[in-house]
């Protein structure tokens, strides 16, 4: 009974769309059901194709952890697993946001954010203890002096980057040549004792109704010691160069820090230096100690971008900068002489030309 043989036949290519093709030769052979016996052979890869769609489903999964929103294959999350990589913390770089196994790579081959020091505690929290000696003259110079002038600080900011330049150039040879290291405090100490040359005011001191100005810069140099702070004296600042600033200010504070400094090297100062950069301090307002009328205080040298102009034209560069904070005794020193002083330091120290003056 080839007839209900042959009704089967066209049925089967229905579920395939290639299967149509097939069905004409069957048709011219009606009375052969074996050219038909093929077609279901042929349909037999199609059924397992349908599914294959289905595929990609359960191939990817969404990240397990809420930061990820990428997708993540198996095989990338056991490469996360044994690199001890967060998947919260990768950016995926695929297609849609997919972490490849190449973001994990990534990832792991970068250095470890390190751990915050731990802070110590000081031994001193919670106790009571009496004012050192140092410490007492310390606290009554200081009220003294806020009481008795009337001060106030000017500060400008100063682009340095010529002075790191010849610093980073020259240091190796200084040392070898001087024995001391060359850091920006020498610079800034010339620079300053030129400064007070030129604007004598601020080296001035008050003597009842009348102004002092002394024949020569006496700079007094802040030093941090565990008994407090101390302020041993360079004498005739103006007369030195980066050689001997450097000297003088290294023996002066290895000195002061060992307490081997002569009574008469704490006194006869005409202005004050202090480098509160050396703790990271951008700037601050340092108090001015009587008799003198004014302390220049700075701050730490630190690369920033900043507008350039050359020739017309503005631009951005990353500069070394740092603040000069000068505090005054405003009852002889006013606002324009202040700045004055600083201008004056500041053109110096842009213009940074002190090959002269190194001293080797």
């Amino acid at each position: 009974e080839p007839a209900p043989a042959a009704a089967p036949a066209p049925a089967a290519p229905a579920p395939a769309a290639p299967a149509p093709v097939a069905a004409a030769p069957a048709a011219a052979a009606p009375v052969a059901p074996a050219p038909a016996a093929p077609a279901p052979v042929a349909a037999a890869p199609a059924a397992p194709a349908a599914p294959a769609p289905a595929a990609p489903a359960a191939e990817p999964t969404r990240g397990a952890h809420s930061g990820t929103s990428g997708y993540v294959t198996p095989i990338v999350r056991k490469l996360a697993n044994e690199a001890g990589v967060d998947l919260s913390t990768i950016t995926g770089t695929g297609v849609g946001g997919r972490i490849r196994k190449q973001d994990i790579i990534s990832a792991s081959a970068a250095p470890a954010t390190p751990a915050a020091a731990e802070v110590e505690v000081s031994p001193l929290r919670g106790t009571t203890q009496p004012m050192s000696r140092l410490r007492k003259v310390v606290a009554e110079r200081a009220v003294a002096s806020m009481q008795q002038t009337a001060q106030l600080t000017t500060v400008v900011e100063v682009d340095v980057t010529r002075v790191a330049m010849l610093r980073d150039k020259v240091k190796v040879s200084f040392h070898e040549k001087t024995g001391n290291k060359l850091s920006f405090l020498p610079f800034f100490a010339l620079a300053a004792a030129e400064a007070l040359k030129a604007n004598p005011i601020i080296n001035a001191t008050v003597d009842g109704t009348s102004i002092v100005y002394p024949g020569q810069e006496n700079m007094s140099i802040a030093v941090d010691t565990e008994r407090g702070l101390l302020t041993p004296v360079i004498r005739d600042a103006g007369e030195l160069d980066l050689a001997g600033f450097a000297a003088q200010i290294a023996d002066l504070a290895a000195r002061t820090r060992d307490n081997k400094l002569k009574p008469d090297e704490l006194s006869g100062g005409t202005f004050t230096l202090t480098n509160t950069g050396s703790r990271g301090a951008l700037f601050d307002t340092p108090v001015v100690f009587l008799p003198q009328s004014a302390i220049l205080g700075t701050g730490v040298v630190y690369k920033k971008p900043i507008v350039v102009t050359d020739k017309g034209l503005d631009s951005i560069a990353i500069r070394s900068t740092v603040f000069l904070a000068l505090s005054y005794d405003h009852r002889i020193i006013d606002g324009a002489d202040a700045s004055r002083f600083l201008t004056t330091m500041k053109a110096r120290l842009e213009a940074g030309a002190f090959e002269a003056n190194l001293g080797i």
